[in-house]
């Protein structure tokens, strides 16, 4: 006698969101590093492993130091280790080279952040957080690759914006 096994599986329009995000999560950063590669720009790729490695080290640290629970039940919600990198990514590519080039990474990495709240992965905060943190990390750490750049300076004597150029 021959029998069969069926199970039924439901497949949510979600689960393709979250593959995407898992997906993009990883290109963005890939894409990053290929620009260093592609500007033949040493500078670039050193500041890049800066820049994530501090938003990595900063998300890792904070996970186990708040242990929050996920909306799906799984520890370590927060931050957003994705939206950590994605954003890190996108910010160093937006400084480095330009909001050419920034504006479709920033894309990317907002859809990497809504598939994580879609996913039931973390709440909203926590994409927030991983972004600021991603944001900060390559923010501090990069520099740009040519031309003119301009960023806010402050110290205790004064406000201001400093320009920059470089060759």
């Amino acid at each position: 006698m021959l029998s069969c096994l069926i199970t039924a599986t439901t497949v949510h329009a979600g689960d393709s969101i979250e593959s995407g995000g898992d997906i993009l999560a990883y290109f963005l950063p890939a894409t990053a590093a290929g620009l260093t590669l592609a500007f033949k720009d040493f500078k670039g790729t050193v500041q890049f492993a800066r820049s994530t490695g501090f938003a990595l080290g900063a998300t890792i640290i904070l996970k186990y130091t708040t242990n929050k629970t996920r909306p799906n039940g799984e520890r370590y919600s927060f931050p957003s280790g994705h939206s950590a990198v994605s954003f890190a990514s996108a910010e160093f590519i937006r400084k480095r080279y330009g909001w050419e080039y920034g504006v479709p990474a920033y894309a990317v990495a907002a859809f990497v952040a809504y598939s994580r709240v879609e996913a039931r992965q973390h709440y909203t905060h926590d994409v927030v957080a991983g972004a600021a943190i991603g944001i900060a990390s390559s923010y501090l750490f990069t520099k740009p690759y040519k031309g003119w750049g301009l960023q806010p300076e402050a110290t205790s004597k004064y406000y201001g914006m400093r320009l920059t150029r470089s060759w």
